[in-house]
């Protein structure tokens, strides 16, 4: 479900964040739908990640390991709710535990258990825009709260995540 489409979530609750790339739709989707690309740049900057699920599908999940050094791991899940190659991608994201199950985030009890995410891409001239919104899911109404406090956060974390992916489609 677009975020448009989501009623029950005031506008000011939605983060946003864009990029465009030089680079053609069709690669920027495939780092985005295969495990070997998407390990390489998925994540905060300074952190490796380590799949152990990768389900590039509707209903599939994606659970993974970030480790900073010299930091213990700390796990998150997505659960693939729509894909619609090579345009759009809407999945729940949370931390979880070592066995896929969701969990609390370890630094914030407060913060909401999922988030909804949705990526949209397009091509124009060569270029691609990647359009990602992300909003709480189920969340009680603090949660909603400590959400939209933390959109500096969001916007350093996946700021970096999506520069670290220009750095992979600029070395292709």
């Amino acid at each position: 479900m677009s975020a448009s489409k989501q009623k029950s979530i005031p506008a000011h609750v939605v983060f946003e964040i864009d990029r465009i790339y030089d680079a053609p739709l069709a690669l920027v989707w495939a780092a985005w739908s295969e495990r070997e690309q998407f390990e390489t740049w998925w994540g905060p900057k300074g952190c490796t990640i380590c799949a152990t699920r990768f389900e590039f599908r509707p209903g599939g999940f994606f659970h993974y390991a970030m480790q900073f050094e010299n930091g213990p791991h700390t796990w998150g899940r997505f659960v693939y709710l729509d894909i619609s190659a090579p345009q759009r991608i809407t999945w729940l994201n949370s931390f979880s535990n070592e066995g896929c199950g969701i969990a609390r985030a370890p630094f914030d009890p407060a913060i909401p258990l999922e988030i909804l995410n949705e990526v949209t891409l397009s091509e124009r001239n060569g270029k691609t825009t990647v359009a990602l919104r992300a909003w709480p899911h189920g969340a009680e109404d603090h949660e909603r709260a400590v959400f939209e406090g933390m959109f500096a956060s969001l916007k350093q974390g996946y700021g970096g995540t999506l520069d670290q992916l220009g750095d992979v489609l600029s070395d292709r």
